[in-house]
């Protein structure tokens, strides 16, 4: 559970409530349906004619990430990597070979296979660095989605504040109903903005963070992987790897 994340949204919320409160306001003017549904839906809709329906998907499910962030084994590939490279400095690059069904990540399993097979170690890298380098677009462009939504959100917000508007001028002979349109107005802009500012565009931080951490763990295996390929010292392998480690 990312404890930080939590405390964010907390403390934010708190601000903006606290603050509500403390200039003598009621924290029941924030409430307005209306113009949550005038930010959210067309958020949501500018944001789905945007993004392809698999990017859009995968960024929604990415955003548990916020409160369960992927699981990084860098320190355990560091040693699995290791004892891969002394196990072919003892008994050959073919005896890596039994290791390959021992491994369920499917990109591992490729740079164990190109590496048994004899691959040329700059042909070993050029394979996998095409495959990081997709992977990397793929995730980054669905993390892009929460990105979009931040800066949809606002212009909705202004949205909603100018149909507030317009109801309160089509309705200037009945004062009764002036209060709802311009509390639809001004509370669409607030919910607009804090969306963004407060949910949206941190999601989206934070995601590319972790994207770029899982990015760099690909990048160390190769690296272990090209180490190995060419015969380098066990030690020397190790030393570049623990460069990756945070």
């Amino acid at each position: 559970m990312d404890k930080i994340s939590i405390a964010g949204l907390l403390i934010g919320a708190l601000a903006i409530f606290g603050g509500q409160l403390l200039e003598g306001g009621h924290l029941g003017s924030l409430v307005q349906p209306t113009a949550l549904l005038i930010v959210v839906g067309g958020t949501l809709g500018a944001v789905l004619v945007q993004s392809p329906f698999h990017l859009f998907r995968r960024g929604i499910q990415m955003a548990k990430w916020i409160w369960v962030p992927p699981v990084f084994e860098q320190r355990a590939l560091v040693d699995q990597i290791m004892a891969w490279s002394q196990l072919s400095r003892r008994e050959g690059l073919l005896s890596l070979e039994n290791q390959i069904p021992l491994v369920s990540d499917l990109f591992t399993r490729k740079g164990l296979q190109l590496l048994v097979d004899g691959a040329d170690p700059e042909r070993i890298r050029e394979l996998l660095d095409v495959e990081i380098t997709t992977f990397e677009e793929e995730w980054r462009q669905s993390a892009k989605v929460w990105e979009a939504a931040g800066g949809y959100s606002p212009t909705m917000g202004i949205l909603g504040a100018v149909m507030g508007l317009i109801h309160v001028m089509e309705n200037l002979s009945d004062p009764t109903r002036l209060g709802a349109g311009i509390a639809v107005a001004f509370v669409a802009t607030i919910y607009g903005v804090g969306l963004a500012n407060l949910i949206y565009l941190p999601i989206a931080g934070k995601l590319k963070y972790y994207i770029s951490r899982l990015v760099r763990s690909r990048e160390m295996l190769v690296d272990g992987l090209i180490g190995i390929a060419v015969g380098d010292n066990p030690r020397i392998i190790e030393s570049r790897l623990r460069g990756y480690l945070l």
